[in-house]
C-alpha cells in the first residue's frame, strides 16, 4: 500500500473514532447504557434513569461542565438511593465544584431524602428538623426524663438560635438533639471543606443547612439500616467509577479545594447556591 494510501486510511480511523466519541453529557451517559443497566436497582429502570438526568442537567446546565465520570457516579448514587436530584423534592442535590480548572460534581443528600430513607426501616414512626428562634418559647433536658418543648410564636420570632431534631420508633423510643447556632457554624468550619468559600451554600442557604447538621447527627441514635448508614456516608462526595453497589466505590472528594480558587476564575465557574427546599439554583454566589 501506497505512504498515502495508508496516511489515508490512518486518518479516516481517527476521524471515526472521532466521531464515536461523546460530545455532549447526554451522549456519553447512553454510550454507557449497559454498563448503567448493570448498576441500576430494580426501581429504576434505564428510561427513568435517562429522564432524571435530563431533568438534572436542564435545571443546572453547569453540570454539563463537570468530568463526565463524577456526573455518572453522582447520578448513579442518587438513583441507588432511589432519591431525584435537584428536584422540587429536596431530595438530594448535584453540585459542580471547580477544583484546580477542573469541574467535578459532587453529590449532596439533602435532609428531606435523609427523612425519607430513615423511614423507610419501618422502625422511625416520626422524624424531622425544626429551627428555633430568639422569640419562640422552647425548652429541653437530657438524662432519665429528658425532655423538649417548643412553642414557635406566630410573628416577630428573631434571628435563630438554635436548631434540634427528633426521632420516635415504633416502640415508642424516641431521641434529639440540639445545636446552637455557634455549635452548628464551629462544626461546619470543621468538617465542610466550603464553609469558608462566598460560593458554598453554606453562605446563602445556613438555616437548611443547619438543619442537616443536627438531622444527621441525631440519627446515630436512630435504629440502624444499611440503607441510611450508607445514605451517611454518601453525603457530599465525589465518585469517578460506577459499580452495582455505589457504597464501595472510593470517595474522591479530596480533589475539592475551594479556598484555594485562583483570583482569575470566573463566578460561573463556582459551586452554585441551590435552595435545599426547592432544588432552584439561586445564585452564582457573586453579590
Amino acid at each position: 500500500m501506497a505512504a498515502g494510501a495508508i496516511q489515508k486510511a490512518a486518518a479516516n480511523r481517527a476521524a471515526a473514532k472521532a466521531n464515536d466519541t461523546p460530545k455532549t453529557m447526554q451522549q456519553y451517559v447512553l454510550s454507557m447504557k449497559s454498563q448503567i443497566e448493570k448498576a441500576l436497582p430494580s426501581m429504576v429502570t434505564p428510561e427513568r434513569f435517562m429522564r432524571i438526568t435530563l431533568t438534572a442537567l436542564s435545571s443546572n446546565p453547569q453540570l454539563c461542565q463537570t468530568t463526565r465520570e463524577s456526573f455518572l457516579g453522582a447520578m448513579m448514587q442518587a438513583a441507588q438511593m432511589g432519591l431525584e436530584p435537584n428536584t422540587p423534592l429536596g431530595q438530594a442535590y448535584l453540585i459542580p465544584y471547580k477544583n484546580k480548572g477542573v469541574m467535578e460534581c459532587q453529590y449532596q443528600i439533602g435532609y428531606k431524602g435523609l427523612i425519607d430513607i430513615a423511614r423507610r426501616s419501618g422502625q422511625i414512626t416520626e422524624i424531622d428538623a425544626k429551627v428555633v428562634y430568639e422569640n419562640d418559647e422552647f425548652d429541653y433536658e437530657f438524662g432519665l426524663h429528658a425532655d423538649l418543648k417548643h412553642k414557635p410564636v406566630l410573628v416577630n420570632r428573631g434571628e435563630p438560635i438554635c436548631f434540634y431534631a427528633y426521632f420516635k420508633t415504633v416502640n415508642g423510643g424516641f431521641g434529639f438533639e440540639v445545636m446552637s447556632v455557634e455549635d452548628v457554624k464551629a462544626h461546619a468550619k470543621k468538617y465542610s471543606q466550603s464553609y469558608n468559600s462566598n460560593y458554598s451554600p453554606w453562605a446563602k442557604n445556613f438555616v437548611e443547612m443547619a438543619e442537616k447538621t443536627v438531622l444527621k447527627k441525631v440519627l446515630k441514635f436512630a435504629p440502624k439500616s444499611i440503607e441510611l448508614e450508607q445514605a451517611l456516608a454518601a453525603d457530599e462526595t465525589i465518585k469517578h467509577e460506577i459499580s452495582e453497589n455505589m457504597s464501595i466505590v472510593p470517595d474522591d472528594t479530596d480533589y475539592i479545594d475551594v479556598k484555594n480558587i485562583e483570583d482569575n476564575d470566573t463566578a460561573e465557574s463556582m459551586p452554585l447556591d441551590i435552595d435545599p427546599e426547592t432544588g432552584e439554583v439561586l445564585s452564582h454566589g457573586n453579590n
